[in-house]
């Protein structure tokens, strides 16, 4: 089964309500082991990127991570393109039910085309790493003016086996309420899909506009690989 099938196959049903009702919807072995370990093979291959951070030095944490250039990898622009169709129906409602305008196209080259008209031309899809102590503050990856409220990571390493730690953490900020963090711990190959940056939530006067931001827990053994693929580009 190629990326496309694999994708076309998912319940898009289930994970729309999933994003509906949590902010997130976690998607159990979407890339293969092959593929995983081929993405972490290639990471030490510079022509691959346009740049690296060193989080430490930017107080985002411990750790590395490298953005691709373009052209991306097949892998990682066909995991792109083929999901983005998916999740811009989810996004144009949350739009609605918040009262905005501006809807989001139904393909990703339409998005990517607003994206250069208000100069965001370079591309977000990325790798991380992080060793023994390393962690990803909270945060969000907005990169710009136009930003799409949702977003992808691939675990490319197997919890238990190659680390332990480096859970996935969502926070969730309602007006009013104190923060409520949701603790992940997806597989290898596991696609999660989560908030950019809010989601509406119903309460008893219509949608609230919830805040949310997402980081990494520290990694106390091993080593662990992840892929981000974040649909709008960057300044």
């Amino acid at each position: 089964m190629n990326i496309k099938q694999k994708i076309d196959s998912l319940n898009w049903t289930e994970i729309a309500a999933s994003l509906d009702a949590k902010g997130y919807a976690q998607v159990k072995g979407v890339l293969p082991h092959d593929e995983c370990e081929r993405l972490k093979a290639a990471y030490p291959n510079g022509a691959l990127y346009r740049k690296t951070v060193v989080m430490e030095r930017h107080n985002y944490g411990i750790g590395e991570y490298k953005y691709f250039a373009y052209p991306l990898p097949p892998v990682v622009q066909q995991l792109r393109e083929y999901v983005y169709p998916y999740l811009a129906p989810v996004a144009n409602n949350w739009m609605r039910q918040l009262n905005k305008e501006h809807p989001f196209p139904a393909n990703l080259n339409e998005l990517i085309e607003h994206c250069h008209q208000h100069q965001q031309t370079k591309p977000t899809a990325l790798i991380l790493k992080y060793e023994k102590g390393g962690f990803n503050a909270m945060h969000q990856d907005l990169y710009g003016e136009i930003y799409f409220p949702m977003q992808l990571v691939f675990i490319l390493d197997e919890p238990g086996r190659d680390y332990e730690g480096g859970e996935f953490v969502l926070t969730q900020q309602k007006p009013r309420e104190q923060s409520r963090a949701m603790v992940l711990k997806p597989a290898q190959g596991d696609m999660l899909i989560f908030t950019t940056s809010f989601r509406p939530v119903k309460g008893t006067r219509g949608y609230n506009r919830v805040n949310m931001k997402h980081g990494v827990s520290e990694v106390t053994e091993g080593k662990r690989h992840s892929m981000g693929i974040i649909f709008h580009d960057a300044k």
